[in-house]
């Protein structure tokens, strides 16, 4: 069954594509659910308009994305922490993708949300770590932080 998307779904198309999909993933899935239409002559002049303004708001969605990465990436992001005595000392406690995103915005100005931060686990050592940020799809970065003995 041809079907016109409403929304982005994983392994199956973005917004505004027409795609084939099975009758019963169409029937009992993606209509009640409202992800998709029945893709008929007048839905799919109207599916190209939706695939119009997805590629416009993508286009402005990496640009912005791009200026953000433009300003991190020279930046050094310092936090604070208490941390036991010694060279290599660990942490008391850990720093969180939510403890990056909240330097980041008093440093920086710049507000990111913590889960574009791809911090595989917490930060529990003093030092210098890089963190991948990923803000769009076509737009990934490493912020470099430096976690600092308060």
């Amino acid at each position: 069954m041809r079907v016109v998307l409403r929304s982005d779904l994983d392994k199956v198309g973005k917004r505004g594509d027409i795609v084939e999909v099975a009758d019963g993933y169409a029937r009992n899935y993606l209509f009640p659910k409202g992800y998709a239409i029945a893709a008929t002559a007048g839905v799919t002049a109207q599916a190209t308009a939706m695939r119009r303004a997805r590629d416009l708001k993508d286009a402005r969605d990496r640009e912005a994305a791009e200026l953000v990465a433009r300003k991190l990436v020279p930046m050094v992001i310092r936090i604070p922490a208490r941390a036991g005595s010694g060279e290599q000392a660990k942490l008391f406690g850990s720093i969180t993708s939510s403890d990056i995103a909240d330097a980041v915005a008093d440093q920086a100005s710049i507000t990111i949300d913590r889960r574009r931060l791809q911090l595989e686990e917490p930060i529990k050592s003093l030092g210098t770590h890089e963190v991948p940020v990923k803000l769009h799809s076509d737009v990934e970065f490493r912020v470099t932080v430096e976690v600092v003995r308060s």
